[in-house]
């Protein structure tokens, strides 16, 4: 049985407040959402590569490997993409209202990945989040475009979660995320370069100022520091309560979120009544999946 010291427990919801805390820099950051996710992941990619060589890991895998990895960098570049565009067009708060059914989507990924029929549980708590996004739509009205691209980026987050759960059997967490924090950046390359000599004013490629900060607080503490981080804390707790306690991420960054942009942040009380609904479900998926209703 695993024992874990107040340190563990503290550093697990560090990891979790750090993860709730990228869409407040998101908002933050003035350059256009793909830029931010290309200089965001070519400093996570090198940082990625410094460690592996500090810790003498090897990153040779097959030809076949690494265009699985780099195509799955791809997936994650939109869902990030999305996720920087949502707290962009709407609020912060929204933007992780949407994303908090990221659970709902795995539990329906995941039985068509493994051809297994969806258990009542799932469809249950799936409607329950139903419940809860038309809540939101009805009192946020003027947000419903960004509740719908959080939504989706929570979609892809969820896709992305079920493969690498594949590739977990066969490579390690570092080797993963180093080549898929690559494909991410080679996905998004193009793009960016694109609108640059496009040269409208209306996209700011170029991170400028403070932006510079953010940036490198997303790559290295975001991504280098809490990935490391993460695979510590995953040896020392169970599958169980470390699923379990991430699911936090969207009620620390409402949080953070309100106390950084203060009445910008404030929403309607259906908001909050719809958003509590959908937290309810994921924060109780665990549970019942480890009880005998997960059967039926």
């Amino acid at each position: 049985m695993k024992t874990n010291s107040i340190k563990d427990y503290f550093q697990l919801h560090l990891v979790v407040l750090i993860a709730g805390f990228t869409a407040i820099l998101g908002a933050l950051i003035s350059a256009h959402s793909l830029s931010v996710v290309f200089f965001r992941t070519l400093l996570a990619s090198g940082g990625l590569f410094i460690y592996l060589y500090l810790k003498n890991v090897s990153i040779k895998v097959s030809t076949k490997a690494t265009w699985q990895l780099l195509a799955t960098g791809g997936i994650i570049a939109l869902h990030w993409f999305t996720f920087f565009y949502a707290a962009k067009i709407s609020t912060v708060a929204i933007c992780l209202a949407g994303f908090s059914t990221g659970s709902l989507w795995t539990s329906l990924l995941e039985p068509i990945w493994d051809k297994r029929k969806i258990r009542v549980i799932e469809v249950g708590l799936g409607l329950m989040v139903i419940v809860g996004l038309y809540l939101i739509f009805l009192f946020e009205v003027n947000h419903i475009l960004g509740l719908f691209v959080g939504v989706f980026s929570a979609f892809l987050s969820a896709l992305f979660s079920v493969i690498n759960s594949r590739f977990a059997k066969h490579h390690s967490p570092q080797i993963i995320t180093f080549y898929e924090m690559l494909g991410a950046t080679i996905f998004t390359f193009l793009p960016v370069v694109y609108l640059f000599f496009e040269g409208s004013v209306d996209f700011k490629i170029i991170p400028q100022g403070l932006d510079w900060l953010w940036i490198l607080i997303l790559a290295l503490v975001c991504t280098v520091y809490a990935f490391a981080e993460g695979v510590e804390l995953i040896r020392k707790f169970s599958a169980f309560t470390f699923n379990l306690t991430l699911n936090l991420e969207p009620v620390y960054g409402i949080i953070l979120a309100y106390l950084i942009f203060g009445e910008k942040e404030q929403m309607t009380t259906g908001f909050y009544a719809g958003t509590f609904i959908i937290l309810a479900s994921v924060l109780v998926y665990p549970l019942l999946k480890k009880s005998k209703f997960s059967k039926n």
